[in-house]
């Protein structure tokens, strides 16, 4: 029980413990396909990759969004997708930023062949073809750094400009078939009996192209008709056959001379035999081992027919040579690889810019006989630094410039005229200039930031234009101040009126600044002058007077009330009590004439005073007068006398000196103590400034006649001030770059003679130091010497001496009949080693590369055999006899220059006068014109700068306006004199009478005040009355005074408004007669008493510029007048007190062109030369244009670069010689060798050079490319086909579509073709070659089908190139003509056959009964030519056709009434009208006839009726 207990547990446990375990298993298996369906069910997705963002460079990212979705199509969470396999989301990218636009660019490859574009259905045949057939071409473009000329990604260039298409349509001719020409005549045949061919030839005219036929067979054969030999009789021609020389091979060791002239041992020095038996033929690795061996070629004698024969039928003497020495080939042995150089790229833009790497390896040995070349000995290829460690970003270079110098207006005029350059204050246009360098700028690391590197470098790292070097620039003209004409004199003034004591005044006069001064040290003169004078006064009573009030009655004696106004000096009126001090005039007497009284006039003004000052010669004076009016009546107060009509009165009394105050120029602005603690407060002008200073200058009174005097002298009140604040300028240091590197030194190494290598550096100067900033540094240019220049190492050849002469072995020799004995031509070796400059051992490789070519290892040599002639060696030399002359040579190369004479033309400019002076201004009032001329000197020629626009006078001219005061010159008039009465007429004295006047014309100019001129130069419509009526009223008449001024008219005229002008009554009348009327009255009308003014403009003038400028900016003026109604031009003063409105603009700042001539750069050194030696060689120069002309300047020459010829030196250089013919080397057909000799020749290199050879060490290491001397030929042997010698080149053909050329160059061929000599080789004989070059210069040719003429039926048909040549191919089989004519439809009718123009035609003695369709019906017999009796079937089938020519040509004459297409012919209808009109008149004319005869006509006989009799069946 125990037991079982024990057994069923387990049991029992292995059964609950399997179902879990299988339940497990379920549940895994469920989850795994739960899983796998999920994974099936469920996809990652991606969009596109965004743009990249980020910082510039390689630190750019680009972003994509990642999701997953159902199978089904809704998104799902990204659990749901396998995460091994989700897509990135983020990717590493290069950022292209705008500036790196100057460092990448497109790489646009040039467009490669057209090739046809394959349909759906396959290729298009060639019959569908017409002119030319659909194409597709494509090129390379690429996205390039500019630095290395490295590929990087398409996307960066693509930011800046799109991508130029790759690909485009293009046309490709149809198929072209191969073109040959024709057949040649054939060949002779051979006078005997034997079988032979003969054959003709064609070459190859054009090439098939575009997939068009291949070239036919070149050559055609034909047996021979000769007559067949007899049996046994065959004549046959030998010929000795030698084989091709077979493999040099090392004689089989039991073939081995013991002795040791078989094999040399090169690695022993002293030359000796290794007699060591068969170790010496052991390889050896060691290097300068030269092996010897032999080579065998076969010797056969072959027959006419090709078949072989006994060699005894072929023997001659002597015999060739079946074996010869040689040397084992052994290829060029290198070392090992170097190691792999660090990587060229030690900066980059990201990982778009690998740069490169290089190993080498050396010469162990160099290859000997006919062994493998040395390979490359050195090897380059791309390399990027690994990892992700980043390099320092590739610099930048920009162009930077210094500051603009001072403009300097002689570099402008030194072109113009040297001379310029001695004036001082040159102003106008000119040039300056500045530094333009390169800078390098780099992006510091991980920021990307620029960072300027101010260093310059050299300007070719710079890319785009350079900025200029050179501008046009202003200096301003100094321009003189101008000042008005004085004021008149004031009055007697204090000088300060607030504290007027004391007795000492001053009287003033003023004038203002018109013109400020520019660019002068000169300031202004002085603008006020004064006069001391006594009682000065502030203030002063204007009186004006009131009428007179009569003490008594209404005349008499009595007073006038005067009214007092207190004014200041200005003018102003004032408070009165500022005149207290001065007596008030209240009243002043006067009278009012009784009716009896003398009547006398008001005082005139006072005359101008005749001097402007007084002087110890002269004083001032003027008067005043009145006159009498009208005599007084009896009782009557009596007229004053003539004395008492004139007053008289001192005026301009005051001394004709005057002073003034006289100043300094301004000092230098600078510092001071007092003011610099004002400038933590005051900003002088709201700029940022450096402090505000100070500038002083002296005072000083002058006395306008003696020079400096007491400042007592001058009037306190207007000293000007001597001292000023002002702006400190800035200092402003001098400014330079850093020095340049150092330019590089030579990292060739250098000779040990040669002379010492310098390098430089530079610096430029940026900013000049001004207003006491730090000066400039004197050095801007350093230089030193090169330091550690490697010396180009020494190596030197070596080389020992010769072995012994080494046979073919005699196992070898002795199988030849004659050859037993062990002498003839053999080889012989020596080693050659490197040595250095110490005679140490060195490697191969080193005396290569500086030592020169190796010298040779093998050479021929010569065991004479027994019965041979020979000579011993040379002996030495004898010494010389001391009585001879004896001679040595040397030799030396022709250096030096070929003149060639040239003439560069020198420019010369025009040339013109100096200016002539201005003429006078051409109008005495108001606006006119001055003129100055200048004239032509000497004309321009050679570029010179023209001549501007010249008159019919060959002169040029200026004008500008000018303007003369109207009022330069008045009349003065004097008082008019007392009123003459005619007395012989009148008793009383009194009544009408004349009264005159003095006029004169004085100068109104203030150095000329008063002056009488003639009066002519005054305005002669304007003078005065000189006479004038009067009036001297008589006693007890009504007396009048003089007539009042015209009242104004207004300033618009309007003759309904009236002018007026009055007069008083002086004395009423004693009658009752009435007074003369008081007022008159006239209209204003325009321009007779009415006038209006307006301001009038001239036009502009020319430009003016300063004294000394030529160019640049000036002023242009117009002038204001002021001009009246009636068109006279008056003072302009009259326009100002009508205060009209003054045009604003009367001057202009203007712009001359400056006459700028084309400026260059100096030359630059001259270039290499082009050709290394020979006289054909040319050194170039060029410059570059600095400053482009200008104007009217010379212009820029279009020739800015110069070529001469360079020094001549010898050109030493190998010439290949012609191969000569095919050697065999003793044979008569067979293998055999072509030759050429390689010389040293001497030469100048030009195309008619005559060489001569010279040593061959001149031309130092042999060509590698052109040292092949020798090649395999093979002659044919008779009975052996072979290929003919290449036919010429075809003339140059283009492919042209409808006759235009389709490509720029042409083609043109030549052929070979295979010659077959024996019939029995005609089978197994087959082969041609063709070779086809591009050519230029080609034509268009057309190939056209031409044809013979018929010949029964039968014509040629041959294609012709439009050169006339024939040819086969080159025209469309689809266009070619019929070589048979044949009818259609066939003639199948009895007695028809073909005629020569292709129809159906009938034969002799039968005529053609055509169809309405133009085709035979059939032939019908034509009657009466034969025999009647006859029968007509028997004649009829002995009728044959008969196909003579003649024949045919009678049979087109047949009346054929039918077309071909059956319709009837034209001249059918015109015979058919024709006959119809003929038979209307003849039954006409038989009506007309019958009519008239009808009367007289009788009974006519009867007549026997006629009967036909016919013998015969033919039908009618």
């Amino acid at each position: 029980m125990l037991l079982q207990q024990n057994w069923v547990s387990p049991h029992w446990a292995w059964q609950s413990l399997g179902k879990s375990f299988l339940l497990f298993v379920f549940l895994m298996l469920q989850t795994a396909d739960l899983e796998a369906r999920r994974g099936h069910q469920f996809v990652w997705k991606t969009g596109h990759w965004g743009r990249c963002v980020g910082d510039c460079g390689s630190g750019g990212v680009r972003s994509r969004a990642v999701w997953c979705t159902h199978v089904e199509g809704w998104t799902a969470y990204h659990a749901n997708c396998d995460q091994k396999d989700k897509p990135e989301s983020q990717r590493r990218c290069f950022k292209v930023c705008d500036w790196h636009l100057e460092l990448f660019e497109w790489e646009v490859l040039g467009w490669e062949r057209c090739g046809l574009v394959p349909f759906a259905g396959g290729e298009v045949g060639a019959g569908a073809c017409v002119t030319a057939q659909h194409g597709l071409q494509h090129r390379s473009v690429r996205c390039l750094q500019k630095l290395n000329r490295t590929i990087v990604t398409n996307e960066i260039c693509e930011y800046f400009t799109p991508q130029p298409p790759a690909e485009q349509a293009c046309l490709v001719p149809c198929p072209r078939d191969c073109v040959v020409s024709e057949f040649s005549s054939w060949s002779e045949c051979g006078t005997g009996c034997a079988k032979s061919l003969q054959h003709r030839m064609r070459a190859v005219i054009a090439p098939p192209l575009y997939g068009g036929a291949p070239c036919p067979n070149l050559t055609e054969s034909r047996a021979c008709g000769a007559p067949a030999c007899p049996l046994g009789e065959e004549e046959h021609t030998y010929s000795l056959r030698v084989g091709s020389w077979g493999e040099c091979q090392l004689p089989h060791p039991k073939d081995v001379d013991l002795a040791g002239r078989t094999m040399q041992d090169l690695s022993l020095d002293s030359g000796e035999r290794s007699t060591s038996g068969l170790q010496g033929y052991k390889p050896h690795h060691r290097p300068r081992e030269v092996e010897i061996g032999y080579q065998t070629r076969q010797v056969r004698c072959v027959r006419s027919d090709g078949k072989n024969a006994a060699l005894s039928l072929c023997m001659q003497d002597p015999v060739p040579l079946t074996f010869k020495s040689c040397v084992i080939a052994k290829d060029c042995e290198t070392s090992e690889w170097s190691a792999w150089s660090a990587c060229s790229r030690t900066c980059g833009w990201g990982d778009l810019a690998p740069g490169f790497r290089s190993r080498h390896r050396g010469v162990r040995s160099v290859a000997v006989g006919t062994g493998k070349p040395c390979p490359e000995l050195e090897e380059r290829e791309a390399c990027s630094v690994g990892g992700k460690e980043l390099l320092q970003p590739c610099p930048r270079f920009a162009w930077r410039t210094s500051e603009w110098k001072a403009c300097q207006v002689s570099l402008l005029l030194d072109q113009e005229d040297p001379r310029y350059q001695k004036h001082v204050d040159l102003c106008g246009g000119g040039i300056q200039t500045r530094e333009v360098y390169c800078v390098q700028i780099t992006v510091e690391l991980g920021m990307h930031r620029l960072k300027e590197v101010t260093r310059p470098v050299d300007g070719k790292l710079c890319l785009g234009p350079a900025p200029s070097a050179s501008q046009l620039c202003n200096v301003p003209c100094p321009a003189e101040c101008v000042v008005s004409a004085w004021s008149v004199w004031g009055p007697c003034l204090h000088e300060n009126c607030q504290d007027h004591h004391g007795g000492r005044g001053f009287r003033m006069r003023q004038r203002q600044v018109i013109v400020d001064p520019v660019g002068t040290l000169a300031d202004c003169p002085h603008l006020i002058e004064s006069i001391p004078c006594e009682d000065p006064v502030c203030y002063e009573w204007i009186v004006s007077e009131g009428i007179c009030v009569t003490d008594h009655g209404k005349c008499g004696p009595g007073n006038r009330i005067l009214k007092a106004v207190c004014k200041n000096k200005k003018g102003e009126e004032v408070s009165h009590h500022l005149c207290s001090e001065l007596p008030r005039p209240e009243v002043v007497a006067c009278e009012i004439p009784c009716a009896t009284d003398c009547v006398i006039s008001e005082w005139s003004p006072w005359s101008p005073c005749s001097h402007s000052c007084s002087s110890k010669n002269a004083e001032g004076s003027q008067s005043r007068s009145r006159s009498i009016l009208a005599l007084p009546a009896e009782g009557g107060k009596a007229c004053p006398p003539d004395r008492a009509l004139q007053e008289h009165r001192a005026c301009n009394d005051h001394p004709c000196v005057h002073f003034f105050w006289e100043t300094s120029p301004w000092s230098p602005c600078s510092e001071d103590v007092l003011v610099t603690a004002l400038n933590a407060t005051i900003n002088w002008s709201g700029e940022a400034t450096c402090g505000v200073g100070i500038q002083t200058r002296k005072v000083f009174c002058m006395k306008s006649s003696s020079g400096q005097v007491t400042p007592k002298r001058c009037p306190e009140s207007i000293r000007p001030e001597t001292v000023r604040p002002c702006l400190l300028l800035c200092k402003k240091d001098c400014v330079v770059t850093p020095f340049s590197e150092w330019t590089r030194c030579p990292t060739a190494c250098q000779s040990g003679n040669a002379t010492a290598v310098k390098q430089s550096r530079y610096r430029i100067i940026i900013q000049d130091a001004a207003h006491g900033g730090q000066a400039c540094p004197d050095t801007l240019y350093e230089e030193r010497e090169c330091e550690d220049i490697p010396v180009c190492p020494v190596y030197r050849w070596k080389t020992h001496r010769w072995s012994h002469c080494v046979l073919v072995p005699d196992s070898v020799r002795q199988g030849v009949p004659g050859h037993n004995e062990a002498c003839g031509h053999g080889l012989q070796s020596r080693a050659v080693t490197c040595l250095s400059e110490y005679d140490d051992s060195a490697d191969v490789g080193d005396c290569m590369r500086w030592a020169g070519s190796m010298p040779s290892l093998v050479q021929e040599c010569l065991i004479p055999c027994k019965d041979d002639c020979t000579f011993s060696p040379w002996s030495k030399f004898t010494a010389c006899s001391f009585d001879c002359e004896s001679t040595r040579s040397r030799r030396r190369s022709l250096t030096g220059y070929i003149e060639e004479s040239c003439t560069v033309p020198c420019p010369f400019d025009c040339k013109l006068s100096d200016w002539s002076s201005w003429s006078p201004c051409s109008s005495s009032c108001g606006p006119g014109v001055k003129v100055r001329y200048r004239w032509l000197k000497e004309k321009p020629y050679n570029g010179g700068r023209p001549c501007p626009k010249l008159d019919l006078k060959n002169q040029v001219y200026e004008a500008v306006p000018c303007y003369s005061e109207c009022n330069q010159y008045s009349w003065v008039v004097e008082p008019w004199s007392p009123c003459k009465i005619n007395s012989e007429q009148n008793s009383l004295h009194c009544g009408e009478g004349i009264q005159t006047r003095k006029v004169r014309c004085v100068s109104t100019a203030e150095e000329h005040g008063g002056e009488t001129v003639p009066n002519a130069l005054c305005n002669q419509a304007e003078i005065p009355d000189m006479m004038q009526k009067c009036s001297l009223y008589c006693p007890s008449e009504c007396a009048v005074s003089d007539w009042g001024q015209w009242s104004t008219c207004p300033q618009v005229c309007d003759p309904n408004i009236m002018q007026t002008r009055t007069r008083q009554v002086l004395r009423s009348s004693v009658n009752t007669k009435p007074c003369p009327e008081e007022s008159q009255m006239k209209p204003c009308i325009l321009n007779q008493n009415c006038f209006q003014y307006q301001y009038n403009l001239t036009g502009w003038s020319g430009c003016q510029l300063g004294a000394n400028a030529t160019c640049g900016r000036g002023e242009r003026h117009r002038l204001l007048s002021c001009r009246r109604s009636d068109g006279a031009t008056v003072s302009t003063q009259l326009c100002q007190r009508l205060r009209l409105e003054k045009p604003v603009q009367t001057r202009s700042r203007c712009v001359v062109a400056c006459a700028v001539d084309c400026q260059l750069s100096a030359w630059s050194a001259w270039s290499q030369c082009s050709h290394t030696c020979g006289a054909g060689g040319q050194m170039v120069r060029g410059r570059s244009v600095v400053l482009r002309a200008a104007g009217e300047g010379r212009p820029c020459p279009e020739q800015l670069t110069q070529h001469r010829s360079c020094p001549v030196k010898p050109c030493y250089s190998w010439l290949l010689g012609p191969w000569s013919p095919c050697r065999l080397q003793g044979g008569q057909c067979g293998d055999g060798l072509q030759v050429r000799n390689l010389t040293c020749v001497v030469h100048d290199a030009s195309d008619s050079a005559t060489s001569k050879p010279v040593e061959n060490a001149l031309c130092g290491q042999l060509p590698s490319k052109e040292s092949v001397l020798q090649l395999p030929c093979s002659v044919p042997c008779p009975g052996d086909c072979h290929l003919t010698e290449w036919s010429e080149w075809s003339s140059c053909e283009l492919t042209c579509i409808n006759g235009r050329s389709f490509e720029t160059t042409g083609r043109q061929s030549r052929s070979r073709a295979f010659i077959v000599q024996s019939p029995e080789n005609q089978e197994s004989c087959s082969g041609q070659a063709m070779e086809t070059r591009p050519c230029s210069g080609g034509k268009c040719y057309d190939y056209l089908w031409k044809t013979s003429l018929w010949r029964d039926n039968v014509r040629t048909v041959w294609c012709q190139r439009s050169d006339g040549m024939n040819v086969t191919g080159g025209c469309a089989l689809r266009t070619k003509p019929a070589e048979v004519r044949h009818c259609s439809p066939p003639c199948r009718k009895p007695f028809s056959y073909c005629t020569q123009r292709g129809v159906c035609g009938c034969e002799r003695g039968y005529t053609e009964i055509m169809r309405s369709n133009g085709f035979l019906d059939y032939c019908m017999k034509v009657p009466g030519l034969e025999d009647k009796k006859a029968d007509v079937k028997t004649i009829a089938g002995k009728n044959k056709p008969v196909n003579s020519k003649m024949h045919d040509i009678f049979k087109g004459w047949s009346i054929q009434p039918f077309n071909p297409d059956g319709k009837l012919k034209m001249w059918v209808y015109g015979v058919s009208a024709g006959g119809f009109l003929i038979i209307v008149f003849l039954i006409f004319t038989s009506y007309l006839m019958c009519k008239k005869t009808k009367q007289h006509q009788s009974t006519p006989p009867q007549q026997k009726p006629l009967t036909l009799a016919y013998d015969g069946d033919i039908d009618m």
